[in-house]
């Protein structure tokens, strides 16, 4: 038999090694869970404060109401008149279909900027901003060629060069909405002031369920036969592309009463001038829930393909 002294020599031993092996093994927090780092059933001392989209968010704005929200922070500087926004806008997206036509890029109108080529084929007089989608593919050629390109427009006549931004978001990659801080994929911006077209990717997120549908990050879905094959058109003068089943697309977004509808924002739509004109002060607004849209057909309206 050990002495008793032995024994308790190499129990002591067998403890001290063990504790020191315990302690040697690091804790890493991947494999622990917050409660157990903190103890279970333990209070946090510090609340996890709720998301938030801002601290993601690529494209800002200078302010969140009516008008600012519409400019990009970066190229703001002042608030537009209305006949400066009319001519921003107004050359913005001329710049832009005709440098995507250079670049050999296709992209199409869409949303309230659709419903304004539905009228007349020429931008809403209150709009403030503009829309049109690509493709997911598009939105690849854009990021890897052409993002934060400076394009260069002439109108003619001696006026001075106007100049426009192309930035592509760097959460593009991202095909859902995730936070919902980064629902626009890119953006095409006037230098001069900030005003902006806005441009969304559409893509199969989900093509094991929602086969042939595409859709962008703020849940706008489309089946593939409503958007192919586009329609060639013009739009404020230039070349322009619309989806193929414009109509059903406008009414799922805004209904029917935004196509046949002829008094909105303080305007009313003139026959025979086919444009939508303001309402003088002292005439009264008649809202119309049932008017029919004079003088255009639904069939082509404008489209030539």
């Amino acid at each position: 038999m050990f002495p008793k002294n032995w024994l308790i020599l190499i129990l002591v031993t067998f403890l001290v090694t063990s504790l020191s092996h315990c302690h040697s093994t690091p804790l890493s927090s991947s494999s622990l869970s917050p409660s157990t780092l903190l103890g279970a059933g333990e209070p946090s001392a510090s609340p996890t404060p709720p998301p938030d989209p801002d601290r993601n968010k690529y494209f800002h704005e200078p302010g969140g109401d009516d008008l600012l929200h519409h400019y990009d922070a970066r190229f703001f500087q002042r608030i537009v008149t209305d006949e400066e926004r009319k001519d921003t806008l107004r050359h913005l997206i001329r710049a832009y279909f005709l440098t995507f036509e250079y670049l050999g890029l296709e992209t199409w109108i869409a949303h309230g900027t659709l419903l304004a080529w539905y009228w007349n084929g020429k931008i809403l007089p209150w709009d403030w901003d503009l829309d049109t989608q690509v493709t997911d593919q598009g939105l690849r050629l854009l990021a890897k060629h052409y993002n934060q390109t400076y394009y260069d427009y002439e109108e003619g006549d001696g006026h001075p060069k106007r100049r426009y931004y192309l930035d592509v978001n760097p959460w593009a990659w991202q095909r859902d909405r995730g936070d919902g801080a980064n629902i626009i994929d890119a953006r095409f911006i006037s230098v001069d002031n900030g005003l902006f077209v806005d441009i969304t990717g559409l893509s199969e997120v989900y093509p094991d369920t929602d086969p042939g549908v595409i859709m962008c990050k703020n849940d706008h879905r489309y089946r593939l036969r409503d958007i192919f094959p586009l329609r060639h058109t013009y739009f404020e003068g230039v070349k322009a592309k619309v989806p193929y089943s414009y109509v059903p697309i406008l009414t799922e977004e805004y209904t029917d009463s935004a196509l046949v509808r002829t008094e909105f924002q303080g305007h009313r739509w003139d026959v025979p001038s086919r444009e939508w004109l303001k309402i003088p002060d002292d005439q009264e607004v008649v809202e119309e829930e049932g008017a029919t849209r004079p003088g255009v057909s639904a069939k082509n309206d404008g489209a030539y393909a």
